[in-house]
């Protein structure tokens, strides 16, 4: 049985997705940024690493092949499919501080349901949820978003480069926590506070198998995932 939602801009949402799942996110827009924290369900102190998952696939953008990896060096969930090319490990995520500068107050006891939110305030309420809490923000993804760097270390956002029907798949490696927060990536231009519905699907998948296209991208990929799969031994 397949499982879909569409979360609006500004929305939240956090699932246990068990092992071998397929995590499809659809762009409603052009200009869309998803927000994203993963962990091991079963201890959620082993979570998303993404200065380990970066140096051990030697990059700094994630797309198809690349593995996730975890502080225990898991493989969390894999890149199997990415119609875009490029995904964010760098920019971080908004807080309310950054939301006010670039787009207004935009408080709730003025826009209520719409008022203006931001990703770090949307992970925490989700984590509390699953019984987790500030520590448990740590470095996270953002799906749709392109950042460069230049030769001098200057980072820098190129707001044009989601289209609208993007669409990257994750697979589970492990059961995992999944959290999102469809809201403005931190370095989105000054202006309108973006409201562009992300597509969430989960549907079974199978495991990996021993010519997997992701488990052999990088030595470190195969080694992640034997980690993982030892869990289920």
């Amino acid at each position: 049985m397949n499982y879909s939602e569409s979360l609006p801009g500004g929305g939240m949402w956090s699932m246990r997705v068990p092992r071998h799942r397929a995590i499809q996110i659809k762009a409603g827009g052009s200009g869309a940024n998803l927000s994203a924290l993963f962990f091991n369900a079963a201890n959620p102190l082993d979570r998303l690493n993404v200065p380990d998952t970066l140096k051990a696939l030697h990059t700094a953008k994630l797309t198809r092949g690349h593995v996730l990896m975890s502080d225990m060096g898991h493989a969390m969930a894999s890149i199997v499919e990415d119609s875009l090319g490029w995904h964010d490990p760098l920019g971080g995520r908004t807080t309310a501080e950054i939301v006010k500068r670039s787009f207004g107050e935009g408080s709730y006891q003025e826009l209520r349901n719409d008022f203006l939110r931001n990703a770090h305030d949307n992970f925490l309420i989700e984590l509390a949820k699953h019984g987790l809490g500030l520590r448990d923000v740590v470095a996270n993804v953002n799906f749709f978003s392109k950042v460069t760097a230049d030769d001098s270390g200057r980072l820098e956002y190129h707001p044009t480069h989601c289209h609208a029907g993007a669409c990257v798949t994750l697979r589970s490696e492990i059961d995992l926590l999944v959290v999102f927060s469809n809201s403005p990536h931190p370095m989105h231009p000054a202006g309108e506070y973006p409201r562009i519905p992300v597509e969430i699907s989960i549907s079974r998948c199978e495991a990996a198998g021993q010519d997997d296209f992701c488990r052999h991208f990088r030595p470190e990929c195969g080694r992640a995932m034997q980690l993982s799969e030892r869990l289920f031994l």
